[in-house]
């Protein structure tokens, strides 16, 4: 088994719906054709740089990921998560979600998070 978690580069007035609803139009495989959002890519570095999700340390014994590489598009970061994956690695995703200001989408039950 595995979990989603995706976090999303929104307004800080976005509602969660309309977090949801971007997250419907990625499902249908609609992204937006523009350059990658500065907080994306800077979450981004920070998770892989302690969690890769490319080469061999992205399926080394206790890598978090139960599938490699993240989807990555110029407005979120999909990350599917081994269900057994230590609780600190949760705690990163949340510290690194609020500390660039991105929107958390909970993919199991559908809850938006905004740690900021």
């Amino acid at each position: 088994m595995s979990f989603d978690l995706v976090v999303w580069a929104m307004d800080q007035s976005a509602e969660p719906d309309s977090v949801r609803a971007a997250n419907a139009r990625c499902i249908r495989g609609e992204h937006p054709q523009r350059p990658a959002d500065p907080r994306v890519v800077a979450f981004y570095d920070a998770l892989t740089s302690s969690y890769p999700d490319r080469g061999p340390g992205a399926v080394a014994a206790g890598s978090p990921w139960a599938a490699v590489p993240l989807h990555a598009e110029a407005d979120h970061i999909q990350m599917r998560l081994d269900e057994n994956c230590a609780d600190t690695v949760l705690e990163t995703i949340e510290k690194y979600a609020a500390h660039f200001r991105l929107d958390l989408l909970d993919l199991q039950d559908g809850s938006v998070y905004r740690a900021f």
